[in-house]
């Protein structure tokens, strides 16, 4: 794992196949496809999208968040802590 805790080049992989689902779904707009159809396709990309925010927030917790608190710094567990439950409170909102 690198300095962030997440896998750079699987999270850059799973970026780039949302991002062509995403491009699919242009096209299917622009081929006037049915809307169910369109919209089916948008909540697939939107899973995938929550996949992977939810893999990252796992590293955070796995790496950064455990790192800190095995550190025996306070200060640091305290911060990470903090960050830990913005991101959740962050995530969850958007559900």
């Amino acid at each position: 794992m690198a300095e962030h805790g997440y896998e750079k080049d699987a999270l850059l992989k799973r970026l780039r196949r949302i991002e062509g689902q995403v491009r699919g779904i242009e096209k299917m707009v622009e081929d006037d496809r049915y809307c169910i159809d369109i919209l089916t396709q948008i909540a697939a990309a939107r899973t995938a999208l929550e996949s992977v925010g939810e893999k990252v927030l796992e590293d955070h917790v796995n790496h950064c968040v455990a790192g800190a608190l095995a550190s025996g710094a306070p200060a640091a567990a305290q911060e990470k802590t903090a960050e830990l439950l913005a991101a959740v409170q962050r995530f969850t909102k958007s559900r």
